[in-house]
Order: C-alpha cells, then sequence, then structure tokens
C-alpha cells in the first residue's frame, strides 16, 4: 500500500505509434490514468504505475496482458484482457453508440474509427469493424483504450442489466424450460467461445427464435451454425422444435443503417485519399 498524503497518482508511459499515443492521451485526459505499454505479437503488456506525491520511488501496481483471438467472422475479434469483464456467464451486446450509454468502456471504443459494435463477455470484449476499415489501425488503439479504462478503476457498465434471456420463469412451460436449459449449458458456451452468444427471443409453433449477438451478428456462418448446430441440438433433445430462426429487433435495424452509413464515409475518405496521391 503506498504511503504518505495525497491521493497516488498514475503516471503513463507510452511506446508505440503516434496513433495509439493519441489514443492513450485522449483516454488518461478523460479519466487521469495512465499505462506503459510493451507490445509483442501476442498482444500487449501493460503495467500501471503509481507514484505518490510525496515519495520519490514509483511502485509498479499490476500488469495487464491484453490477447487477442480470431472469430469465425474475419471482421470481428476477441480481446482477452485477462481481468474480469462482466460476471460468469453475463453478455452485453452494443450494436451501435446509441446503445453503449450505458457502458463508458464501450463509448470510448465506438471513438475508434471502423468500429462497428462492440460485445462484452465475462472475460473479452469483442469488436466487431466495417467492411473496409484495417485491424492493423483498429487494434493498436483498441488495445490502449482498454488497458487504460481497466487502469481507471470505472464501472464496465452502469445503470443496466447484462443479458439473461436464457433464465427460467416461473410461466415458461415445460418446453421452454428445455429450450432454455439446453441453451444455457451445451450451446451459448460454445458460441462465447467464438466472440458472440445466441439470445432466445421465444418459442411458437415448434418454431425457436433466436438473436444472433457479437461476431455472430454479422458472421457469414450464422445461419449454417443455426441450421446445422443449434437447431440438429434442440431436435435431438426436445422433440416439440421443428425449426430454428434468426430474429431481429428495432435495435438490429437501427444499427445496420449507421453501418450503412459509417460504410459509406471510409469509402468516401478513402476515394478523395486516392484523388491526392
Amino acid at each position: 500500500m503506498l504511503s504518505g498524503t495525497g491521493k497516488a497518482r498514475t503516471l503513463v508511459r507510452l511506446a508505440g505509434s503516434a496513433i495509439r499515443q493519441k489514443a492513450v492521451c485522449n483516454c488518461a485526459a478523460a479519466y487521469g490514468t495512465d499505462v506503459f505499454r510493451n507490445r509483442n505479437s501476442d498482444g500487449m503488456l501493460g503495467r500501471v504505475l503509481l507514484r505518490n506525491p510525496s515519495a520519490p520511488v514509483m511502485q509498479w501496481k499490476r500488469t495487464m496482458f491484453i490477447q487477442t483471438q480470431d472469430t469465425p467472422n474475419p471482421h470481428s475479434l476477441k480481446f482477452l484482457p485477462g481481468v474480469t469483464v462482466l460476471d460468469a456467464g453475463q453478455t452485453m451486446d452494443f450494436p451501435n453508440v446509441s446503445s453503449a450509454q450505458c457502458s463508458p468502456l464501450a463509448k470510448l471504443l465506438f471513438r475508434i474509427e471502423g468500429v462497428r459494435s462492440v460485445f462484452f463477455g465475462a472475460d473479452f470484449v469483442t469488436i466487431s469493424k466495417v467492411e473496409d476499415a484495417e485491424w492493423s489501425i483498429i487494434k493498436p488503439e483498441t488495445f490502449a483504450v482498454i488497458m487504460d479504462f481497466f487502469a481507471s478503476g470505472l464501472p464496465v457498465v452502469t445503470g443496466a442489466n447484462p443479458n439473461n434471456s436464457t433464465q427460467i420463469n416461473e410461466d415458461d412451460d415445460e418446453t421452454v424450460q428445455m429450450i432454455k436449459e439446453l441453451l444455457d449449458t451445451r450451446i451459448r458456451p460454445t458460441v462465447q467461445e467464438d466472440g458472440g452468444d445466441i439470445i432466445f427471443m421465444g418459442f411458437d409453433d415448434g418454431v425457436v427464435k433466436l438473436k444472433m449477438q457479437g461476431s455472430c451478428s454479422s458472421c457469414p456462418s450464422s445461419i449454417v451454425t443455426l441450421k446445422n448446430g443449434v437447431q440438429n441440438m434442440l431436435q435431438f433433445y426436445i422433440p416439440e422444435v421443428v425449426s430454428v430462426e434468426q430474429v431481429t429487433d428495432e435495435v438490429d435495424k437501427m444499427a445496420e443503417t449507421e453501418f450503412s452509413k459509417l460504410e459509406k464515409q471510409i469509402r468516401q475518405k478513402d476515394e478523395q485519399s486516392n484523388e491526392k496521391s
């Protein structure tokens, strides 16, 4: 524990490109936190250095190593900060910046140009990018934002509850209970390993209605996953299941509209850059 009077201040030293420096300065200015970083091929290693105003000696407080993991979706990347993001089994989806108002971290991530959506799992953050954006630009800025945010000590989510669609309610009939139980124990953990989630939306006339989130929402193979994976498993254990359908809601439609606008803006910038060169 640090001794002396006054509050401990966080000192930042950043080694990296000008892009990462800019991202870190913005985050540090917002939260008064800084981080020293070392990169390697697998991720980024950061140490938070706390300094007591009355003490001449600086002390290492903790180390953060952020790893990345590919997903079946080429436009989504999973970031593992090595710390708890949400409670075990919980997820939260932010398909657009409007839906991210309850999360200080998600709002910061949406400031990175090219980020299409943000998704939180228990121990990971999934970033989905627009098609024309480059991971070589998005990854360093994402490293910086995540590292600085967890150094700040701020809550990941405020005033909102994570997804609990598979929670069994008193008015659920036996079939719905079995569907939720299978989703929660056999299907969702596997999908979350790929940086996404499946949300139960309803069961009507033998049709299970599900919503894809995170890396799964824009994945080219999501329909195959639903039909060949989820549907086959549910039908094997629950004869009442006839089929599985993917559904969307108003938030998804809004996100798709914003995504189209963002893609258009990126294409226009690329065209302008090409004309200048």
